[in-house]
This record gives structure tokens, C-alpha cells and sequence, in this order.
């Protein structure tokens, strides 16, 4: 009965964000906020990761529209991808009626954006760009079953302060810090004895995932007290991805975007092997949000970027490195329990999976390399329940994944034995570091 009535939520609030949707926009309100900086007199690096730098009380906004949920909002003190420290921004949602105790949610955002305006502290602080924040606020369907549940809800800024998109270490780290801040500040409704389930899809994904194979190294503290993590459409191998959406009509674009975001994050700068096709693309994409990035880009191939010499992606070391660093078969295995959900019906969004060792995707992840990750994480004893939708693609996968979620964490916390796949996951595509092949 309460899986039912949280359903029906689900789907109320979906029908009301849409609705919102197709009212006229609000006017947007000013991107700059001093809060979101830290102004403290002592060295950044001398807090310890996930340390409160500043709180704040606001309302939720929807779409630019103030709701009467509270948030608290906390600066704190982070990692980014070169290892460097950062001041990060969280956002914790208070439910609405009583809140549960010793149990939180953590939820990764797929705002996917190379612009810190599209970043859900922002958003939620009515802070918002269109289209850039529309993103956030279709989340919102997401998290209320969760809300209403009587769960706080934890929203990192996954991204960091200068939005590195696609920098997946950063991603877990900033969101594991995320957990921390929000267990140290006062008026969250969550400590450090709070157990934590941790969701999130495709560019949440990354996040969620992240977080729960860096978990054990980076943050003990926190591993400890994870009851699981769920996830849909998972970015495993860049290397690969880059490869499956070469050309492909709708989802080509993102390339350029993530080349941008790991270039921002590692510092890298590659414009000595772009055409000059290539550097106009990447300057055009350094703020863009993933609508904007994915409209700029239809058929995009990683040929047209660069330099002939330069055809082959492996012949440009920065770029093996940088992939090989971001690539989730070549990290530890968690130990919390996993829900994977993976769609392999990408021919639905335009892309296809004819390309040689890559086999089928959702249209910008690709199912075989999920699979490789899920039984690599069996083997190493990670309970792992694994679900592939062949006839859905990245954004339809989202609705099952969505659902499926909700009694998934909710058995967690109650204790439940979690399900596994291992044994049945099919095998997927070799995770091998990529090989320079250059001089």
C-alpha cells in the first residue's frame, strides 16, 4: 500500500512539473551569490574535506517559483579531479511533514552542464538560467517520492564550483564531502549516525557511482553508513563513449562537452590538436548546458575536431590519460549493495550500435560496458542487482529506473536482504586501459 500510494506522488508530481513547464517562464534571477564563494581568512586547505564553511536557510523554487519546503544549504569544503582543495555548495530538503530518523537520501543530479548556473544549489535557490535549470526542476519529480516519504534529501553540486562536467572523481568526491557537510551542520535533520542510500541517473550516475567505489579510500566515515546506491545509465569508459556517439544526431554533441569539462577539470589544454573546426566548437560549448551543447553539435565526430594527424583519438596522450583516469573498470569496487539499471535501446535516440566492440546502448551509454563493471564489481563480492531494458533508451530508462528505486532504497532501510544479479549478468565489453599510440 505505501509503494502504491508513493507511486501515485510519483506520478502527481510529474504531471505538475509538466504542467509548470509549459507555463510561461520566470524571470530569471541573478547567477551571482557571495554565499556560493568561501571569504574565510584561513587557508581553504587547512579544512578538512567536507568541513561547513557557511549555511544558509531558503525555500525550494520550482521553476523560479518558491515553494513552502525548506532547504539548508551549506558551503563546504571539497576536492576537485587534479586533487586540488575546493569550496562546494550542497542543498539538504527538509520533507514536508515528519522526517524519518537516521535515514537520508543522497540524490546526484543529471544537470550535466559546462556552466556553474545550471548547478541545483542555484536552481533550487531560484537562481535560474533557461534552459539551462529546467533540468533541476524536472528532478523534482524524482525527489518528492522521497520528500514525502520522510526522507531529508542531500543535493551536491557534483560538479564543483567551476562545473567539470564529466570529471567523474570530482563527482564522488564532492558528493561524498556533500555527506559529510550535511551530517555536520545544524538544522538538517541528519548526523553522523544517519544511514544513507545514494541514487542518482546517467550524469547522476556518475556521481552516485563514483562516490560508492571512492567511498572505502577516501571517506571510511561514510562508507559505513551507506545502505546501497542506485543508478541508471552509467558513464563506465569515456574512451568508449566517444566512439558510440561519433556522428550519431541526437546525442553527438555531448562529446565536445565532455572533452571541454576534462580538459577544465585536469587542466589540460588541447587546442594544439584541434582543426579549426575543433576550437570553434569547444569555445562555443564552455557554458553551454547539455540541451544547448547537444543542439549547437548534431553529428558531431571527433575527425571534424581535430587535426588529420590526429584522427585516431589514442594518438593524443593528454586525452588517454585523461580517459584511462576517468574510467570506473580500472577503480575499486564498492562494498555497499548496488541497483544498476541499464537501457540498450539507443537506436530509439539515433545512435547506433553497429561500431566494433561497443554493441548496444541507450543512446549515450552503452550497456556492454555496464555489464563488464557489474560483474567486475561481483566478483569482488559487491552485491550487485543488474536490469537491462533492450527496447528503452537513455531517457526512457529513466521511468523504470525511477520507479524501481523507490522500493529498492526503502528495503535498505529496512533491512532486507539485497537482491542480486551475479551469476546472470551477460558478458560486455573489455575495460582495458586505452593505449597511446603515438610517438
Amino acid at each position: 500500500m505505501q509503494r502504491t500510494r508513493t507511486l501515485e506522488a510519483l506520478t502527481a508530481v510529474t504531471l505538475a512539473v509538466g504542467l509548470i513547464g509549459g507555463l510561461a517562464a520566470a524571470p530569471a534571477h541573478a547567477t551571482t551569490d557571495d554565499f556560493f564563494s568561501y571569504h574565510g581568512s584561513e587557508p581553504l586547505a587547512s579544512y578538512a574535506p567536507g568541513a561547513v564553511l557557511d549555511t544558509r536557510t531558503i525555500d525550494y523554487h520550482l521553476l523560479g517559483i518558491a515553494l513552502p519546503l525548506k532547504v539548508e544549504q551549506i558551503l563546504y569544503r571539497s576536492t576537485n579531479a587534479a586533487g586540488a582543495p575546493i569550496a562546494n555548495v550542497t542543498s539538504v530538503i527538509k520533507p514536508p511533514g515528519m522526517a524519518k530518523t537516521g535515514q537520508a537520501v543522497s540524490y546526484q543530479s543529471f544537470y550535466d552542464s559546462l556552466s556553474v548556473a545550471d548547478s541545483p544549489s542555484r536552481v533550487i535557490a531560484g537562481n535560474q538560467r533557461f534552459p539551462g535549470g529546467v533540468i533541476p526542476n524536472v528532478e523534482t519529480a524524482l525527489i518528492a517520492p522521497m520528500l514525502l516519504q520522510g526522507y531529508p534529501v542531500v543535493v551536491p553540486d557534483t560538479e564543483g564550483p567551476t562545473a567539470d562536467f564529466a570529471a567523474g572523481p570530482e563527482y564522488g568526491m564532492t558528493t561524498l564531502d556533500s555527506i559529510r557537510a550535511a551530517s555536520a551542520a545544524t538544522g538538517t535533520g541528519i548526523n553522523t549516525s544517519t544511514k544513507l542510500a545514494m541514487m542518482g541517473y546517467s550524469g547522476g550516475a556518475i556521481g552516485t557511482n563514483w562516490a560508492a567505489a571512492l567511498a572505502p579510500s577516501y571517506a571510511p566515515d561514510v562508507n559505513k553508513r551507506l545502505v546501497g546506491a542506485s543508478e541508471g545509465g552509467l558513464l563506465v569508459d569515456p574512451a568508449h563513449n566517444l566512439k558510440y556517439v561519433s556522428g550519431a544526431p541526437v546525442w553527438a554533441g555531448v562529446a565536445p562537452m565532455a572533452v571541454a569539462g576534462v580538459a577544465r577539470s585536469f587542466g589540460i589544454d588541447f587546442s594544439s590538436y584541434l582543426a579549426t573546426k575543433g576550437q570553434a566548437v569547444m569555445d562555443g560549448v564552455q557554458n553551454d548546458s547539455i540541451a544547448e551543447g547537444l543542439l549547437a553539435n548534431p553529428f558531431i565526430t571527433w575527425g571534424q575536431m581535430v587535426k588529420p594527424a590526429y584522427a585516431n583519438p589514442n594518438s593524443v596522450k593528454p586525452f588517454v590519460d585523461a580517459v584511462n583516469k576517468l574510467n570506473l573498470g580500472q577503480r575499486p569496487s564498492p562494498t555497499t549493495p548496488m541497483f544498476i539499471e541499464q537501457g540498450a535501446g539507443g537506436f530509439f535516440e539515433g545512435t547506433s550500435g553497429s561500431k566494433p566492440g561497443i554493441g548496444a546502448g541507450d543512446g549515450v551509454m552503452i550497456a556492454g560496458d555496464v555489464r563488464t563493471l557489474a560483474r567486475q564489481y561481483c566478483a569482488d563480492g559487491t552485491t550487485v542487482k543488474y536490469q537491462q531494458q533492450n527496447f528503452l533508451s537513455h531517457v526512457g530508462t529513466a521511468l523504470p529506473w525511477a520507479a524501481a528505486t523507490i522500493g529498492w532504497v526503502n528495503d535498505r532501510f529496512a533491512g532486507k536482504a539485497a537482491p542480486s544479479s551475479c551469476g546472470s549478468i551477460a558478458q560486455g565489453n573489455s575495460l582495458a586501459p586505452e593505449v597511446y599510440v603515438g610517438s
